[in-house]
């Protein structure tokens, strides 16, 4: 409901702007809807229920490129480059795990939502449908349109010069980027060596016995890819604090819905982990989940 009030918030406020920001809205909107369809129906008829992950890294690019083309200033330029490296690194590594292939049901499939049709509230055609329509495909879609909306306000905005704080979002999504790069290389090797347990050139023996990636970044904090992703875009919204000079805007909801899916998916992701490998419990009380201790 909050995604959907916030949604219906831009609509009523467009009257108050010039046609240009309208028209701009008008085509994030046309192309959020055309998704939401397109992803449903393809889910739904290929049961591969990963079809919102296939384009959670393209949708913000394509949001970014064109606001450039609708307002091509200095900030709104910089931050559909800073989106573009951020898609592209987050392609790659979903596309080397085998998320994507012409043919959409052979993709790789999240599995996550293997589980969740296996929960007994879930468990049938018909209430699995209604959770793929209204959370897959609809309400994730509205949290990308959302967490991409200081674009929008840099649109809004767009006669003010860039200050410090663009500087700083800009420095900190980079940084970032760099670090959940690092979390998911660690773990992509891991998988892979986990294939070859025997391996002479395993680089994590001690997590190979353990079951999970406890080495590396993934020392110091549980889930450092996680918690990466969600720093990422919290400090994107920050242009929208230096376009708009407000420290709380509305473009807030976004990373705040967005942190709230991690919360969710960490908290289930860890459960199928807690069942899996008897030391993953001593793990869950000896690291922090997202943000490192300072003093170990």
């Amino acid at each position: 409901m909050t995604c959907l009030s916030t949604s219906l918030f831009y609509l009523s406020f467009l009257s108050r702007y010039e046609t240009e920001f309208q028209n701009l809205v008008s085509t994030w909107l046309t192309l959020m809807i055309i998704v939401i369809i397109v992803t449903f129906i393809v889910s739904e008829i290929t049961r591969n229920y990963s079809q919102v992950d296939k384009l959670w890294s393209l949708l913000p690019v394509a949001y970014g490129w064109i606001t450039v083309a609708a307002f091509p200033s200095a900030r709104i330029i910089i931050m559909a480059f800073l989106i573009t490296i951020w898609g592209f690194r987050l392609s790659y590594n979903f596309n080397r795990k085998g998320g994507y292939n012409l043919i959409p049901w052979k993709g790789e499939e999240d599995y996550r939502w293997k589980y969740l049709r296996e929960n007994r509230f879930l468990k049938g055609r018909l209430r699995f449908g209604l959770f793929n329509l209204l959370f897959i495909s609809v309400y994730q879609n509205i949290v990308i349109f959302l967490f991409s909306s200081p674009l929008l306000m840099a649109a809004l905005n767009n006669d003010r010069s860039l200050v410090l704080t663009d500087f700083l979002a800009g420095g900190f999504m980079l940084l970032f980027i760099i670090i959940e790069s690092v979390a998911d290389n660690q773990l992509f090797r891991f998988h892979q060596e986990k294939k070859k347990p025997d391996d002479k050139d395993n680089r994590y023996i001690r997590s190979l016995k353990k079951g999970f990636l406890s080495e590396g970044l993934w020392k110091y904090a549980r889930h450092p890819n996680f918690a990466s992703e969600q720093a990422i875009w919290i400090s994107f919204y920050f242009f929208s604090v230096a376009a708009s000079g407000k420290l709380l805007n509305i473009t807030l909801i976004g990373a705040t819905l967005l942190v709230l899916i991690f919360a969710g998916s960490t908290i289930m992701t860890e459960g199928i982990s807690s069942k899996k490998y008897p030391e993953y419990a001593v793990y869950q009380k000896e690291v922090p989940k997202f943000i490192p201790k300072l003093i170990r």
